[in-house]
């Protein structure tokens, strides 16, 4: 054996005993840990730790919404107990996509292979952590040197008909990247481009590595991919319970062999949650390890004696702060960014925000989340975007342009008595409100049609249209802010800018309110960790949890925000937006007014001001913030009430929206009201016209406008 040889074998030596000494100091906790397994606790973790897990299956597409709607919401059930549930739920209930995702997370997964005198001997594991870099143990690749005696093989594995693959080798290229840790036990090398320039990952994929909590809780399940002793591919699925989790390391029971040095350790959504290093093995009272036949263990008995405790991992989270605070010239620093913004490592190198086409919450949900395990064309996603609702300094608005009018509806709609009112919401201004009302009704018909029930025509719609009114206010309002420029900094940033500008104080509140409501730990270690509070601006926080809850972006929910705060809290742009609404209302009849989003904020406020001839038989709330007190604290009749004079109310909301935080609405002041949850695809929880689409919604106001 080599001295490099040598070495590196003396490495894998020295881990294996500091992750027996780990399981030893931590032996008080993994007791009590298994203690409550025993004692029928699924999940033996802290509740802040069970908020910020279930929080990002429902993020993650671990578990669907109708599943939710099915289980979570079929009886009352606190918060901690709904946490555990969902994540239980999302152990219980697996989608097909779970093996397919598994495949694909599996085909970023090499085998490292070294030469040595002549002969080509695999020596361990590594996966792509993005286009260019993979990631496997110090103990494995200790420096550059040993890194270019190796190369990574892909597709070391056998097919579907158990025949073997084509395996592809790539080369290391250590000289563009390479960095290791020794008390991490991590090494980060870039791979050479593929002959037609192609980095590795466009073939392959590549794991998205997050910082970001709630990848895995105590007690849950992981999945492992690797080479163990060498051999081709192979995978240990689900049958792992996470025993401990430590400041850098993870504990967890599951039968890998030494070759799985450098393996990814996935939990169920396919996230990388540790990078596997190393078996703890079993000692006797003596500090011995043993063998598996009892007798001590020596040097020439080789790893395969050994009987093995448990298994330790590196947190992923550790790690990326640790290549977070390495000094690196800007070619390698760009390498890094390149594992994408999930990582936290993109942010002295990505550009400020640029304001694209300006995107509205109450009719455009914000674009996915990109898969952590990502398809072979994935790329790393870029920065987010500002809305362009908000270059401030740009513009000065002296007089309110003249607005385009609301459309009113045919006399003899309806039998001529009867009124079907749509009330939209924010950022509609630059729409044309004949297309508005034909998308609304063509979302309507087609839960009238799943009711069983005859369509409408748009034009038999009233379409009040406030939108150019209320941005307007808003950029009145922005270009007072001349100290800072709105479309270049981050959605935190603004909204400290918009907390600042709150017409009452109010903007604050409601952030850490609709945080607050989506299970964001009040305290606790679980929100210590990441990169620290004093990277981000104090509402950076908030905004993050609610990103991450929901289908719409930090820009989105900052903006959302800003314009309930505005309207709620400034009784000039109150009294102007319910003015224009009058201006395009029946003067009498039965209303049936269909409202969404800041929408279900005015009609709730109008229904003060309607005429006494006008009789509001149904009012229908579609992805409504009705439900936090600092709204309804705010409304015309203040706090949770019926609507007077409303006859029957429908209000439809969706887990996954992320401006229907607080439904249902519990509150008994509310007062008898039907809550139909919508199951609304990931993308889209927010539009208003999939809210439309479900006969749960659309069907009371078929009945209504049917009726005789």
């Amino acid at each position: 054996m080599s001295v490099l040889d040598r070495s590196n074998q003396e490495l894998h030596e020295q881990a294996t005993a500091e992750a027996a000494r780990r399981y030893e100091d931590s032996a008080s906790e993994r007791e009590r840990v298994e203690n409550r397994m025993a004692a029928g606790v699924r999940f033996p973790d802290a509740p802040d730790a069970l908020a910020v897990r279930a929080d990002r299956i429902l993020d993650r597409g671990g578990l669907s919404a109708s599943a939710v709607v099915a289980d979570i919401h079929r009886e009352s059930m606190d918060l901690p107990d709904a946490n555990e549930r969902i994540i239980d739920l999302s152990n219980e209930l697996q989608a097909w996509s779970f093996l397919p995702r598994g495949v694909r997370a599996g085909s970023t997964v090499a085998r490292v292979t070294l030469r040595r005198e002549g002969r080509e001997l695999p020596h361990g594991t590594g996966f792509l952590v993005s286009p260019r870099l993979l990631m496997t143990n110090h103990h494995v690749l200790p420096d550059e040197g040993f890194a270019r005696r190796c190369f990574a093989e892909f597709n070391a594995q056998v097919t579907v008909d158990n025949q073997p693959d084509t395996v592809v080798r790539m080369e290391f290229a250590p000289e563009a990247f390479f960095t290791a840790d020794q008390g991490l036990d991590f090494a980060l090398v870039a791979l050479a481009p593929t002959l037609d320039g192609r980095p590795p990952g466009e073939i392959f994929g590549w794991n998205r590595l997050s910082v970001q909590l709630g990848k895995l809780v105590l007690g849950e399940k992981v999945n492992i991919i690797g080479h163990p002793d060498g051999r081709l591919k192979e995978i240990v699925l689900r049958d792992n319970a996470v025993l401990v989790r430590l400041d850098d390391f993870v504990h967890y029971r599951t039968d890998t062999r030494p070759g799985n040095s450098g393996s990814p350790v996935f939990n169920d959504q396919w996230e990388v949650v540790a990078l596997h290093h190393s078996g703890v093995p079993k000692k006797d009272d003596q500090g011995r390890v043993l063998r598996k036949d009892g007798r001590p263990w020596s040097p020439g008995d080789g790893d395969d004696a050994i009987e093995w405790a448990a298994n330790e991992g590196v947190r992923v989270s550790s790690i990326l702060k640790h290549l977070a605070r390495l000094d690196l010239d800007p070619g390698r620093r760009a390498l890094l960014a390149e594992m994408g913004p999930d990582s936290g490592l993109d942010r002295s190198t990505a550009p400020a925000p640029q304001p694209p086409t300006a995107t509205a919450p109450d009719t455009t949900a914000a674009a996915p989340q990109t898969p952590l395990a990502a398809a072979p064309d994935a790329t790393a996603p870029q920065a987010p975007s500002a809305p362009a609702a908000v270059t401030a300094t740009a513009r000065v608005s002296e007089a309110a342009p003249a607005p385009k009018k609301g459309l009113p509806a045919r006399p003899t709609a309806f039998g001529g008595h009867r009124h079907l009112v749509f009330l939209h919401g924010r950022d509609q201004q630059c729409k044309d409100p004949e297309e508005l009302r034909l998308n609304w009704t063509a979302g309507l018909n087609r839960g009238l049609t799943l009711a069983s029930l005859p369509p409408i025509d748009p034009r038999d719609v009233w379409f009040p249209f406030y939108g150019p009114l209320l941005h307007h206010f808003v950029t009145g309002r922005e270009s007072t802010a001349g100290a800072i420029a709105l479309d270049q900094v981050s959605a935190a940033a603004a909204a400290e800018v918009f907390a600042a500008q709150s017409p009452t104080g109010s903007y604050e509140q409601l952030l850490y309110e609709a945080a607050a409501r989506t299970g964001m730990p009040q305290d606790g270690p679980a929100i210590r960790e990441g990169f620290g509070a004093g990277v981000f601006k104090p509402l950076h926080r908030p905004l993050s949890w609610l990103a991450a809850r929901s289908d719409l972006d930090e820009w989105t929910i900052a903006l959302f925000l800003r314009d309930v705060d505005l309207y709620l809290g400034d009784g000039t742009v109150r009294q102007a937006v319910l003015d224009s609404v009058m201006e395009t209302m029946p003067t009498s009849g039965e209303l049936v007014l269909v409202t969404h989003s800041l929408g279900t904020v005015v009609g709730v406020d109008l229904l003060t001001r309607l005429p006494d001839g006008l009789d509001p038989v149904l009012l229908v709330t579609a992805g409504s913030p009705l439900g936090m007190d600092g709204v309804n604290e705010r409304l015309l009749v203040r706090g949770p009430h019926r609507p007077a004079r409303v006859h029957d109310w429908v209000n439809v909301w969706c887990p996954n929206d992320g401006v229907a935080i607080g439904c249902p609405l519990e509150d008994e002041r509310w007062g008898k009201l039907t809550q139909p949850v919508a199951p609304n695809g990931r993308e889209r929880a927010h539009d208003i016209d999939e809210y439309l689409g479900h006969p749960e919604a659309a069907g009371p106001v078929g009945s209504v406008l049917g009726s005789p």
